[in-house]
């Protein structure tokens, strides 16, 4: 029977062995995965986000030989599904797509069941989306700083038009940012929201590109601004909101990929190569500019700090307009 030294030094060379052993040396990105990945989408099949997810989805298995299904959880803007892959194992084998108006924004207003930077490892920016400031056509306004001065002229009928809180937090920015006049008038979608523009119910709005570009190209709808670093290639004679005067009203919608917090770093680093890589070959990049998305690939580390900054500005903004928004 070993004693004294003899069982520590035999203790240690079982230990060397397990050490030694390929099961307990290898990493666990190396085999990953063995099954089917989830990436869950919180909001309907047809949709922006679900379109994204599936063209990458498609993409990723060419390239990896994966297995990965879609699976739709809308509700709450997003939040049913991000509260769901919260909950999930940190394994890797579940992604949330995920938009800025869940992650960024939908803690700080709503009670949810997770804090996005505790709770989720972001793993990579599938891209950002253009947001323009619109008058009607027939609006006096042709510039923004117009329209801040028709809104302080016209306080009685300074209104905008705003579908979910990722509208209109970015509305509220503007006005604080110009000194422009406006009262939300909440609607169910962006498209009601133009439509209310153009009909006269509401003086402006700021809207995402898709519902927005038949109306101005038919001549229904002008828009002032763009709330991006760069002009839009489909409106190239629309200024920046920099260009316009306000430099400070800069802000984007976004959608990315998050995994549950604890997830291997190894495997949230092998999502992200492969996420990344996708997302920035030629063939997807062109399909999501054509999208209005500017496709990015963004990293953990910068997609963490981005979320972070945002959510101090919006917590800003809703301090500030002592904004109040039910469930």
């Amino acid at each position: 029977m070993a004693t004294g030294w003899g069982l520590r030094a035999s203790l240690g060379l079982v230990a060397l062995a397990f050490a030694a052993s390929p099961a307990f040396a290898q990493d666990p990105a190396a085999s990953f995965p063995t099954k089917p990945i989830r990436m869950v989408v919180g909001f309907a099949a047809g949709g922006g986000n679900d379109i994204f997810a599936r063209l990458i989805q498609n993409e990723l298995q060419k390239r990896t030989g994966w297995t990965v299904v879609v699976e739709n959880k809308p509700g709450a803007g997003g939040r049913t599904a991000a509260e769901f892959v919260a909950r999930e194992p940190a394994d890797g084998y579940t992604i949330l797509v995920g938009a800025s108006g869940a992650m960024a924004i939908g803690p700080l207003i709503f009670k949810t069941d997770y804090d996005t930077l505790k709770s989720f490892i972001p793993v990579t920016k599938i891209g950002d989306f253009p947001l323009f400031l619109a008058v009607s056509a027939n609006h006096p306004a042709k510039t923004a700083r117009e329209l801040v001065e028709w809104t302080k002229a016209n306080t009685g009928k300074a209104n905008y038009a705003t579908s979910s809180p990722a509208f209109t937090l970015p509305s509220e920015l503007f006005k604080m940012k110009s000194g422009a006049n406006g009262t939300a008038i909440p609607y169910k979608s962006s498209g009601e929201s133009i439509l209310a523009v153009i009909s006269g119910d509401a003086a402006m709005t700021i809207v995402d590109p898709p519902p927005m570009m038949p109306q101005v190209q038919g001549g229904k709808l002008r828009a002032l601004a763009v709330l991006a670093k760069e002009r839009f290639p489909d409106l190239p004679d629309v200024p920046t909101m920099t260009e316009a005067g306000f430099p400070d009203v800069n802000v984007s919608l976004w959608s990315g990929f998050f995994v549950p917090a604890g997830t291997p770093k190894p495997i949230v680093e092998k999502l992200h190569k492969e996420l990344s890589a996708v997302i920035t070959q030629t063939e997807v990049r062109d399909k999501l500019r054509g999208l209005a998305v500017r496709p990015t690939g963004m990293g953990t580390e910068d997609f963490s700090k981005l979320i972070a900054s945002e959510q101090k500005m919006w917590s800003d903004v809703i301090k500030a307009g002592n904004l109040k928004f039910g469930n």
